[in-house]
């Protein structure tokens, strides 16, 4: 693994030929010296061409970050915390392999469960206090005289 590889996990690693930068001029506040850096990075990948993921990670990577996916299917990671533009490509880096390996993960499926019985009754007795409570709040009839 070279040093522009970028490991998402352990056994899954983008290559560093795969990724490119672009430099382009922050936006906001800061004077003379954003007005003249380009510090904002955008990080690519062509992640429809890659050579790392099969079809299914593909599908789910797409799927689950269908935002930052352009048309042609590259993915895009736009940084602009810091006025250092190396900075910035190192938090890039970072952010795009933490969407992939978020993207990746199955989604654990939800086991439907029954209330246990005592919840059952716990829950009607609570009803039952919250029911006298607004009844004593009524004013007294005729036949409470």
């Amino acid at each position: 693994m070279s040093e522009e590889d970028l490991e998402i996990r352990p056994n899954l690693v983008i290559p560093g030929w795969e990724l490119w930068f672009t430099a382009t001029r922050s936006g906001g506040p800061g004077g003379q010296h954003a007005n003249t850096s380009s510090t904002r990075v955008i990080l690519h990948w062509s992640m429809e061409n890659s050579s790392v993921l099969d079809g299914d990670q593909k599908r789910r990577v797409r799927k689950r970050l269908k935002r930052n996916l352009t048309d042609d299917g590259i993915l895009q990671v736009s940084v602009a915390d810091t006025r250092s533009q190396h900075r910035n490509r190192q938090i890039a880096r970072q952010r795009m392999a933490k969407q992939v390996q978020k993207a990746l993960q199955k989604k654990k499926r939800r086991v439907a469960t029954k209330p246990s019985r005592s919840a059952r009754r716990r829950r009607l007795q609570k009803k039952r206090r919250r029911g006298k409570k607004k009844e004593l709040r009524k004013p007294p009839t005729r036949d409470d005289w």
